[in-house]
């Protein structure tokens, strides 16, 4: 059996971005898991039933560590001969791709999920456009995880349209419809929830899920909606995620609201956020920038409306006032308006429910993913 390594910067990427797709592959190759060390591994290991080993990467710029780890990936590579490398998120991509090459690995795929480079300035910038250029030289194949990225990488010449190919209509791992559905949270475990968030059945429900980041547009949303709630007395706005004041911090001011506006419910990482999702009523996700959003899929897919910025990813999944609405980037007052827009007409907003669920699981479903994936892999000799 062909061999295929598949590798991440952390073992959290390994074992959520990738999430049943490397068990459905092991059918078809052998494959082995690639990422920094972490208890995320060891369910990788347990929940996909693959080989994994450990090759420690940083998330930033640090030359010395850079090179340790594309050395032992190279070293790795030699001794395991894999028909197939493909890696996943940034650090993971340029060390894998040129550690790849030069272990002539045959074939070499990156998938795009994003580029955070595209917000950064100046010497920054140069530096990242160049190692975004070496990691493309690098690879045999590139795949963004959106058509938005695609012509974003062909915009930035960063690899020839002949080196670029989409899986299916996006996204790198679909998502599994079956798991994401309304249904399967009861009334009891609502209401619940509700009454220890101080939830009433008057409040509209805001949602946003991610990392509490300012590129995520937390800053923005915070501002709109405090702004809302001194018009509006039923809304409550709920933030689902981890805060990564280190990589990307929020403004003292936007922590200052967090903390003082008592309908602003910060609930932090949540392992299941089904409960979370099915108590509210629109999904609020100004990001300035994506790959393809995976949130976007999921509240959809449970029958939420959602309001998005105008960036790749997410508007290919959402249609301006069918199954949301969209906005620009970085609009604090066009923010305000779509949340209001969601309060003033709440017949628009159930129209837009009927158009959420059955666009993913018409073009997103996870085996429809995988199974185009496959169909390259297998197209590859």
């Amino acid at each position: 059996m062909q061999k295929l390594i598949r590798i991440t910067t952390v073992p959290s990427s390994l074992r959520t971005l990738l999430k049943g797709q490397s068990r459905f592959m092991s059918r078809h190759y052998e494959v082995i898991g690639v990422s920094g060390d972490g208890d995320a591994l060891t369910e990788v290991r347990q929940n996909e039933g693959i080989k994994t080993h450990v090759i420690q990467m940083t998330r930033t710029i640090t030359p010395f560590k850079d090179l340790m780890a594309t050395y032992k990936l190279y070293k790795f590579f030699k001794a395991e001969k894999p028909f197939i490398v493909h890696t996943h998120t940034p650090k993971a991509g340029t060390l894998g791709m040129l550690a790849a090459r030069l272990a002539k690995v045959p074939h070499r795929l990156h998938t795009i999920a994003g580029l955070p480079l595209l917000e950064a300035k100046g010497n920054k910038r140069k530096l990242l456009d160049t190692v975004e250029k070496l990691t493309y030289n690098c690879a045999t194949m590139i795949l963004p995880n959106s058509y938005g990225l695609k012509q974003i990488i062909i915009d930035n010449n960063y690899a020839k349209p002949e080196k670029l190919l989409v899986i299916g209509h996006g996204s790198s791992n679909g998502i599994d419809t079956k798991h994401y559905d309304t249904r399967l949270v009861s009334e009891a475990e609502k209401e619940q929830l509700k009454k220890e968030l101080g939830i009433t059945k008057d409040d509209i429900v805001f949602i946003f899920i991610g990392r509490i980041v300012k590129d995520k547009g937390i800053s923005e949303l915070v501002n709109a909606f405090n702004n809302l709630s001194k018009k509006e007395l039923n809304c409550k706005l709920i933030l689902v995620g981890p805060s990564e004041n280190h990589l990307d911090p929020l403004s003292p001011g936007t922590e200052t609201i967090i903390k003082d506006n008592n309908r602003i419910l910060a609930v932090g990482v949540q392992k299941d956020i089904r409960p979370y999702v099915a108590i509210s009523d629109v999904l609020t996700f100004p990001s300035y920038r994506e790959g393809f959003p995976n949130v976007v899929l999921q509240c959809s897919c449970m029958n939420l409306p959602c309001i998005v910025s105008n960036i790749n990813g997410c508007n290919e999944v959402i249609e301006h006032k069918v199954n949301g609405l969209i906005i620009p980037v970085k609009d604090e007052k066009a923010l305000e308006n779509a949340m209001q827009f969601m309060i003033n007409y709440p017949e628009k907003r159930n129209a837009m429910i009927q158009h959420t669920r059955s666009k993913i699981v018409e073009r997103y479903e996870q085996e429809f993913v995988w199974n185009e994936l496959l169909n390259y892999y297998k197209s590859l000799n």
